[in-house]
């Protein structure tokens, strides 16, 4: 089966400008990193630290603050309220939908599932080649159930990263897994893409070249909103269709009470949220 590759798309739009015109597009994680916890809190600790002799009140307030800071973005409760109030993560398909679309593309060629890719290894020892990372892996397996469920063939969209530095592309790692791992090969491939605005801006004169019309769209549930809108202004005046396929919803209970203790899962789940409320507003 034939693959295919985009060209990288010079388009670039909101902050994803000032970046590229700046030549500093490398510096995006180091800036979410900075700005995101448990740094900004930390930093208020040893703000606070410092205006305690001096200024004690003042100095004892931002030293709380820091810690109720820490605290609070370490629980899955905050996290939960984040995806639910701010995020508004969408629902996941339903098995009458799958049998509708199935239908719906029975026969016809203008429809495509596209996975979202979100980094890779450049050397795995335990497999002694390339490897998807955790995350990349679960969206290529969700793409390949629907894929298998409606018929509708697979696309995978990711390049190096911008943190990476150098490796092989996310994209054809994907393919090779799709094969050996899936028995489902990849039909598009687009792997010049570094992060999600060219995840959209490259893929979708790949997909639209192909004639496709109608794409369903794979990413992790916290992670689609920031896709969602990215497709859709890549997509907008093409006649192009992006329907959501989030994953990774499941959610761990633990009890109310425990949902606001610091847990290593609720520091993973609120810095995820909190990445991708950055994100949104600086319009990345």
């Amino acid at each position: 089966m034939a693959t295919h590759r985009t060209q990288p798309n010079s388009r670039e739009r909101h902050v994803n400008s000032l970046f590229t015109l700046l030549g500093i597009e490398t510096w995006k994680p180091v800036l979410a990193a900075l700005l995101l916890p448990p740094v900004p809190f930390l930093l208020l600790l040893l703000l606070g630290a410092r205006l305690i002799l001096p200024r004690r009140g003042l100095g004892w307030t931002i030293v709380v603050l820091g810690v109720a800071g820490i605290w609070v973005t370490s629980t899955t409760g905050f996290s939960r309220f984040c995806e639910q109030f701010v995020l508004k993560v969408p629902s996941a398909i339903k098995t009458d939908r799958l049998a509708q679309l199935k239908a719906d593309a029975k026969g016809k060629n203008n429809y495509a599932i596209l996975v979202l890719g979100s980094g890779a290894e450049s050397f795995a020892p335990e497999y002694g080649v390339s490897n998807l990372t955790a995350f990349s892996a679960e969206r290529l397996r969700y793409g390949n159930y629907l894929s298998r469920e409606t018929g509708i063939p697979l696309a995978f969209t990711g390049g190096v990263g911008l943190a990476a530095g150098q490796g092989a592309a996310e994209a054809e790692i994907a393919a090779r897994m799709a094969t050996q791992d899936f028995n489902r090969p990849i039909k598009w491939l687009e792997d010049q893409s570094r992060d999600t605005h060219e995840n959209a801006t490259h893929s979708i004169p790949l997909l639209k070249k192909a004639g496709i019309s109608h794409i369903v769209l794979v990413t992790h549930g916290y992670h689609m909103p920031r896709a969602k809108r990215a497709f859709e202004e890549a997509a907008q005046g093409q006649g192009i269709t992006i329907e959501v396929a989030p994953m990774g919803l499941a959610q761990r209970v633990e009890g109310a009470a425990l949902d606001w203790f610091p847990t290593g899962l609720g520091y993973w789940k609120s810095r995820n949220d909190l990445r991708e409320m950055l994100g949104l507003l600086m319009g990345a």
